[in-house]
């Protein structure tokens, strides 16, 4: 066997001790990039290797492959990228103003330093200082809005039960309203996804960054049938939503602006349709014109809006041709 795939091998007895229903073929192939016959391989070499593999068949069809104790600390690889992951997350953590994640993502570094031998420690430490360096660029403190961390804490904290929140929202001495959290949307400006039942079981966003106060309350409620966060936030370009703007988005780009667009995902659903005379045509489902707008008007007269007819009309005498470069 080559050092490849003795590496590959340790790997994947790391991912089926680790994750608690195990491993099948489908997530070998994603996670090694490989075949649906070599990930069949892959899990005749485990069973091979080790003798407490179990295997499950599960209500998906799939089969699931197990290590029921995880392999000895000393066959662990070097953990200097491991540790350059959690340092990053660690940070993204503290910037976002959720401040136990970035303490709990610091201990988990620290721990897995500690189980590490002397040696390995320093050198992981100093591999992993050199590549966070060269991304101190990337860490540095964009045009974000600031956050309070006891309201992010406090947010989580209803999530995690999920439990009622009484905040202080928009003006500092305004008066308090009582909220039922369904998720949080994180970006260069925050939304608190949340219902407010006072008001209507509509699902709202709350800026993160106009909420004065949060407190947890000890009131348990159950989320909205049905709802997914991700399929939430795929309805809207941006976090504007609006049920009146949803619908079928079309945008050309001049053929000298194709290249660059299709390098962009600007919508988890988007389609991309090459067309002959060199140009492309971009398809999504989504709300938020004034967001699309705004993006939209980085690309001058390369982009022409199809539909919908509001946010055609809403960027015509904004194309500028003098834009020198693309987004």
């Amino acid at each position: 066997m080559s050092f490849a795939k003795a590496q590959d091998l340790l790997r994947l007895a790391q991912m089926a001790a680790s994750r608690r229903g195990g491993v099948c073929l489908k997530d070998i192939c994603t996670e090694f990039g490989v075949s649906h016959r070599t990930a069949q391989r892959m899990t005749e070499a485990l069973d091979a290797a080790f003798a407490n593999v179990t295997t499950t068949d599960a209500e998906d069809r799939r089969r699931y492959w197990r290590l029921e104790a995880p392999p000895s600390e000393r066959l662990q690889p070097r953990q200097e990228t491991t540790i350059e992951a959690l340092e990053i997350a660690a940070r993204s953590a503290r910037d976002q103003a959720r401040l136990r994640h970035a303490r709990a993502l610091e201990d988990l570094r620290d721990g897995l330093l500690a189980r590490l031998t002397p040696r390995d420690a320093s050198r992981s430490e100093a591999d992993a200082e050199a590549v966070l360096a060269g991304l101190g660029q990337v860490m540095r403190p964009g045009p974000t809005v600031a956050l309070r961390p006891e309201v992010t804490d406090a947010v989580i904290e209803a999530l995690r039960g999920p439990f009622r929140l009484r905040v202080t929202y928009g003006a500092a001495d305004a008066a308090p309203r009582v909220i039922e959290p369904h998720g949080l949307l994180l970006g260069h400006r925050s939304y608190l996804v949340a219902r407010q039942p006072a008001r209507s079981e509509t699902i709202l966003n709350f800026r993160m960054d106009r909420i004065h106060a949060a407190e947890v309350l000890d009131e348990s409620f159950a989320f909205a049938r049905g709802f997914i966060l991700e399929d939430y936030a795929a309805k809207a370009f941006g976090v504007y939503q609006d049920p009146a703007q949803y619908g079928e988005v079309i945008w050309r780009f001049a053929p000298e602006a194709a290249a660059r667009a299709a390098e962009f995902r600007f919508h988890p659903t988007q389609i991309l349709e090459p067309q002959y005379d060199g140009s492309l045509i971009v398809r999504f489902n989504a709300a938020g014109w004034l967001e699309m707008a705004w993006h939209l008007y980085q690309w001058g007269d390369k982009v022409e809006v199809i539909a919908p007819d509001g946010l055609r009309t809403l960027v015509e005498g904004y194309r500028r041709p003098d834009f020198d470069a693309l987004p």
